[in-house]
């Protein structure tokens, strides 16, 4: 018989390929592993500094066939499942030995969304209401999850997440064909959205959604047009971006054929291209429609999108350092917020005459500069 600890490693190995939760851009706050194997996120805190999530399945059993999942019902994998209660003494066994910033909590879908989601909320109420349990608890909603279980999760969670996968049906059903796009994800993406909205009783609960890139054949375009619509209609927080990996999923999906837009090596920068877009809408204030995009649709792997930006909008530059507002300032490519606000602050003092009387050095200073006039 497999001990719970054992099942914990299993499921916390599992666990990696569901990155909404955490997202690390230092080593600081990338995930590691602990001394039992398990995989620990860190996540910066509104506060300074980071803290640690205790991430997992509850189980990998699942009847879906997500083609691009290596956990799919009709894949080969070690399957094993943990109970509510084991759950629940593996996680305050651990947050006894160190503290953690709280629980990430996820599964395969053992039998039926609304199945899986007692499972998932059997464990939180353990927390919650025996065990008296304060801390963070982030719940994954199943899709096709009913509108009682998502009710039940906003009731427990500090956070919680629907995975979107894909922009567009289009694209989805070339990934799966036991669930439905409008149904199974879209429906419930937008439940949360109007439950967890600012005066209703669960508008303290993060939301947050994360796609699966490059496992079908979508453009950039496509994935950012969506982006604009989980921001600015849906009011979601967050929106990751996991580039598929070939090898994981069914040898006949999009992405794992030879002629995939994008060959393995350019697939995690094109994620951090995604990313960086997100970063200049979240912000920089950037609109969608302001990014550049190839013929094919796609964001450019050469070169980082502020810079494509700029390269494409000439008549912008150069920016006046010592009198331009805060939202001219961050278009210059090769500087961030922080660096922003170490201008604004020390031109208050003096008059810049370059990048370094505001703290501002190295290659980003070198690239900024070629932006800049301080006149």
């Amino acid at each position: 018989m497999t001990s719970a600890l054992e099942k914990l490693r299993i499921l916390s190995q599992d666990s990696q390929y569901d990155l909404a939760c955490a997202c690390g851009t230092s080593d600081a706050e990338r995930r590691r592993r602990g001394a039992d194997g398990r995989w620990l996120y860190p996540v910066p805190l509104a506060s300074g500094g980071t803290g640690i999530m205790f991430k997992t399945l509850l189980s990998n059993c699942c009847t879906n066939d997500c083609r691009y999942c290596p956990l799919r019902g009709n894949a080969d994998a070690r399957r094993c499942t943990l109970t509510p209660d084991e759950l629940v003494e593996l996680f305050l066994e651990q947050n006894r030995k160190q503290w953690m910033l709280g629980l990430f909590l996820s599964s395969g879908v053992i039998g039926t969304p609304d199945r899986t989601m007692d499972r998932l909320l059997a464990a939180a109420e353990l927390l919650r209401r025996k065990h008296r349990y304060r801390g963070w608890i982030h719940l994954k909603i199943i899709p096709g999850a009913s509108r009682a279980a998502i009710d039940e999760a906003l009731k427990l969670a500090s956070a919680v997440s629907l995975n979107i996968e894909v922009p567009t049906a289009k694209h989805f059903q070339k990934l799966s064909a036991s669930k439905d796009f409008y149904r199974d994800i879209v429906e419930p993406v937008r439940y949360i959205a109007r439950a967890t909205a600012p005066g209703s009783p669960h508008a303290r609960v993060r939301k947050t959604t994360q796609f699966i890139v490059g496992a079908s054949d979508e453009s950039d375009r496509e994935i950012v047009k969506c982006m604009e619509g989980l921001y600015r209609r849906l009011d979601f927080e967050r929106v990751y971006f996991s580039a598929y990996q070939p090898g994981l999923g069914d040898p006949g999906i999009p992405g794992e054929r030879e002629t995939d837009i994008f060959h393995a090596p350019d697939r995690l920068t094109r994620e951090h291209r995604l990313y960086q877009t997100d970063f200049l809408i979240r912000k920089y204030r950037f609109d969608p429609s302001e990014m550049v995009f190839d013929e094919k649709g796609n964001l450019s792997l050469a070169c980082d999108p502020k810079a494509m930006w700029a390269e494409h909008h000439p008549e912008f530059f150069p920016v006046r350092v010592n009198t331009a507002d805060r939202e001219a300032l961050l278009r210059v490519p090769g500087l961030g917020p922080a660096a922003v606000e170490k201008i604004l602050h020390f031109r208050r003092i003096r008059r810049l005459g370059f990048l370094g009387a505001a703290g501002i050095r190295g290659k980003l200073a070198e690239k900024a500069a070629r932006y800049c006039d301080f006149s």
